[in-house]
């Protein structure tokens, strides 16, 4: 699997999963230049900006491990341009993500959130 395809199967999941909890999924792989976000959700009144890492094994670390602090600068740049975009305004937004794990078990990724990630 490609690891393109494998982004891809892990966001559709963080997707199933999130409508689930109740997330509504307004947006996917919002580009601009220098940024990228998985999944844009309302969850509420609060604007969810959502970071999917899918592992199939943990041979370069752990989903959580590759969300840096550089890669959550450049989340949040694409964010706030979003959140221009969109005139939200000083409504609250946050930054989620959500981890699919196939390390264990090939056919049943543990599927974990984690919220507001910058805090």
């Amino acid at each position: 699997m490609t690891k393109t395809q494998t982004g891809n199967q892990g966001e559709n999941l963080a997707c199933e999963h999130l409508n689930k909890l109740g997330y509504k999924i307004i947006e996917r792989n919002f580009r601009i230049r220098g940024g990228e976000i998985d999944i844009i959700a309302l969850d509420k009144d609060e604007l969810v900006f959502v970071e999917v890492k899918t592992r199939y094994s943990h041979q370069f670390g752990l989903p959580l491990e590759s969300i840096t602090p550089w890669k959550i600068k450049f989340i949040l740049k694409a964010a706030l341009f979003y959140i221009l975009k969109v005139k939200w305004g000083d409504r609250p937004y946050r930054l989620d993500a959500v981890l699919v794990d196939y390390a264990e078990d090939k056919n049943d990724p543990k599927i974990e959130v984690i919220k507001n990630i910058t805090s």
